[in-house]
């Protein structure tokens, strides 16, 4: 069943990961719109009617036009309620620690190693690819100290909440990408590199790597493939 959904998503943002996986989870099928952010594309006039911010993703759904990651995903798990994985439809309880644990990545860890920090950080203060790698380290690193810890918790399954996948695999699942991209040592983390290998057990998960997108470069394709 085709929904008309339309994803403005760059390959290697992590934000559009996320949506990717939880599009995937819900079982929806979406077209790619693709923003190439390292040639300044979500600078162009069109995206600047979407997205005030410069920013993707952006999911389009006939007239509707949503932004945010987090926003996205939970939209798609009250719109398409009870179609594919429950991404947030749980007891409060849980339901809190599923925003508390997605928030860690996407508000606390995510923003500050993006692209556009990176090339201001460039730009700006003259940081060089090693001094990025060194500053990008060391806040995965914090954030991943402090998300392990809360995994050394009952409610924590063969996922972050349960055993099934919801909202906070679908951030972790990107940071784990970027963490590993950035060459930190992930051997402190083994609650989280288990839930990370057993999400990329699942194609929902393998198909919104960000090698396989159809805007990755052709290199990233052969040589992760």
């Amino acid at each position: 069943m085709s929904f008309n959904l339309k994803l403005r998503s760059y390959w290697r943002s992590s934000a559009s990961y996320r949506v990717r996986i939880a599009l995937n989870l819900k079982g929806l099928k979406y077209e790619t719109l693709a923003v190439d952010l390292a040639n300044n594309e979500q600078h162009e006039t069109g995206i600047e009617e979407l997205q005030a911010q410069h920013m993707v993703p952006v999911l389009v759904y006939g007239e509707r036009v949503m932004r945010q990651s987090l926003a996205i995903i939970e939209w798609l798990e009250e719109h398409f309620e009870g179609r594919g994985f429950p991404l947030l439809s749980h007891p409060p309880r849980e339901r809190v620690r599923i925003r508390s644990l997605s928030n860690m990545i996407a508000c606390d860890v995510a923003p500050i190693s993006v692209l556009r920090v990176l090339q201001y950080l460039a730009a700006n203060h003259g940081f060089d690819d090693a001094f990025k790698r060194v500053w990008t380290q060391h806040w995965i690193k914090e954030g991943f100290d402090a998300f392990e810890s809360l995994l050394d918790n009952p409610s924590t399954g063969g996922f972050c909440e349960g055993d099934e996948p919801t909202m906070a695999d679908c951030c972790l699942i990107p940071q784990v990408y970027n963490a590993k991209r950035w060459q930190l040592d992930m051997q402190p983390y083994p609650r989280i590199m288990a839930i990370y290998d057993r999400a990329m057990e699942m194609p929902e998960f393998d198909e919104a790597r960000p090698e396989k997108q159809p805007d990755a470069p052709s290199s990233q394709v052969v040589s992760q493939g």
